[in-house]
């Protein structure tokens, strides 16, 4: 009976001895894994929900975890005679990554001057916080600088989305306060009143009125209901004529004539060329017209030319015709 009331207290030992030793390896694995190192940082916002063994993450994926947490000014001591400065209102939080698992990467300090930062995030609406390592603008998030030397390398934090948006709602409230609403919407409530009692506005309201009263009186003396019936009336007899059988059949034959037109049109290209042709047959014709009277004309005129001669002979000696010789001359008969 003691035996194994001995034996079960004695595995109760060894179980518990066994886990103390896995808890222990689980939080020490990084720190004494040989591809691990050890980072800082300093973080101003207020650290709550980040716990020693809080993931340590590169865009979603783990690759450390955080080994310690406290307050910078229980760690680094000021130098005599500097008083309480912000920088050691920090809250210091170092943290393990296993190289292993980012493969190569540029130095520390290159990589800080690429921008690369820390800053916490949370896991849903579950409250935890861990460690998120990204790169920013270095431009809009510049490196923090500490007044005394970082005992492992710096890596400088950048406030969370959600402090992020605390400050631009604290500066946004701020400038509501200091815009003095109250009074700026008391003055405008004062300047309109202003206007509508004796400014531009209500001389505007005024005018208005008066060309409303106008409106209303001109339409009162204005025979609407006659000049209705009127545009009635004419909107019926242009129906009328539109419906008018001598109005379809004049645009039938307007029609018709269009279409007549449009025939002629398209006949019109050859009737030009047949015209065309017949010009061409009249020039060839009047230039052998021509050709064939030249020498007509030219025997015509040897005709006139002889029965000029003729005639001129018959005048000076008209015996001619009846004796047929001329004369002898006067030397002759001597």
């Amino acid at each position: 009976m003691n035996r194994g009331l001995y034996f079960r207290v004695g595995a109760l030992v060894l179980a518990g001895i066994a886990l103390a030793i896995g808890f222990v390896l689980f939080f020490t694995a990084n720190r004494f894994g040989s591809t691990a190192f050890l980072y800082e940082t300093y973080i101003r916002e207020s650290v709550q929900g980040l716990e020693v063994g809080a993931p340590v993450r590169y865009r979603g994926v783990a690759i450390g975890r955080v080994s310690q947490i406290g307050l910078v000014s229980s760690e680094y001591r000021r130098p005599q005679g500097d008083s309480f400065g912000a920088a050691f209102q920090l809250v210091y939080v170092r943290f393990l990554v296993d190289s292993s698992r980012i493969g190569e990467t540029p130095s520390i300090e290159e990589a800080v001057k690429q921008g690369l930062r820390v800053r916490m995030a949370s896991q849903g609406i579950t409250g935890v916080n861990y460690l998120e390592v990204d790169f920013v603008d270095p431009e809009r998030f510049p490196p923090r600088d500490v007044p005394w030397t970082p005992r492992n390398p710096y890596i400088p934090a950048i406030p969370s989305t959600v402090a992020q948006v605390q400050t631009a709602a604290e500066e946004l409230l701020a400038r509501f306060r200091d815009a003095d609403l109250p009074g700026k919407l008391a003055a405008l409530v004062e300047a309109l009143q202003g206007q509508l009692k004796d400014g531009e506005l209500a001389q505007m309201l005024q005018e208005a009125n008066l060309l409303l009263r106008s409106l209303r009186e001109t339409a009162e003396r204005a025979d609407v209901p006659g000049t209705m019936a009127e545009l009635r009336g004419t909107a019926q007899d242009a129906r009328a004529l539109l419906a008018a059988p001598e109005l379809k059949q004049t645009l039938a034959n307007l029609e018709a004539a269009s279409a007549e037109a449009r025939r002629a049109m398209a006949r019109l290209p050859g009737t030009l060329t047949a015209a065309e042709a017949t010009l061409r047959g009249a020039r060839s014709t009047t230039t052998d017209v021509q050709a064939e009277l030249a020498p007509i004309l030219r025997d015509l005129r040897a005709a006139a030319s002889n029965l000029r001669d003729t005639t001129e002979q018959l005048r000076r000696s008209p015996s001619q015709l009846l004796l047929g010789a001329p004369p002898p001359a006067p030397e002759a008969r001597r």
